[in-house]
């Protein structure tokens, strides 16, 4: 009997935040065809730190110049990889990041489009209920820094 092979996986990424004059927003990234709403991440480069990987993966897909804050923790899923059929695990590390400059309209061809949500709608807009919880502990980290 064969074994089903599997392999692991590592990404980072943040939760991009700005306050506006209509209050709290989000940054989320969307897939039209799809119609998924995801948080910025992305594969590390070799020699690259988490922190590194989380702030360009965040400015190649968001197209924002970010500053990186606390971490909020990982998550982690499996999947099976389409190409290979491989199963993958997969851990996500996410830190909390404020928006520096940079605009939306820069981002790369990963996304479809990139929008700002205000903290509650960014809730429920995100695709994936793991995905919402960084949210919700990224507005918490926010709520207590006030």
């Amino acid at each position: 009997m064969q074994r089903a092979q599997s392999k692991t996986a590592t990404s980072a990424g943040g939760v991009v935040y700005r306050r506006s004059f209509q209050g709290l927003e989000i940054v989320l990234c969307g897939r039209t065809r799809q119609g998924t709403w995801n948080l910025p991440k992305g594969t590390p480069d070799p020699g690259e730190t988490l922190e590194q990987t989380a702030e360009r993966e965040v400015r190649e897909e968001t197209g924002l110049e970010v500053e990186i804050g606390r971490s909020l923790g990982d998550i982690s899923y499996w999947f099976i990889e389409p190409l290979e059929g491989v199963t993958c695990h997969k851990t996500v590390h996410f830190y909390l990041m404020a928006d520096r400059g940079g605009s939306t309209v820069f981002h790369d061809a990963e996304f479809d489009e990139v929008r700002w949500f205000s903290a509650q709608k960014a809730l429920v807009a995100v695709t994936h209920a793991n995905e919402a919880d960084v949210v919700r502990r990224a507005l918490d980290l926010l709520e207590s820094q006030r």
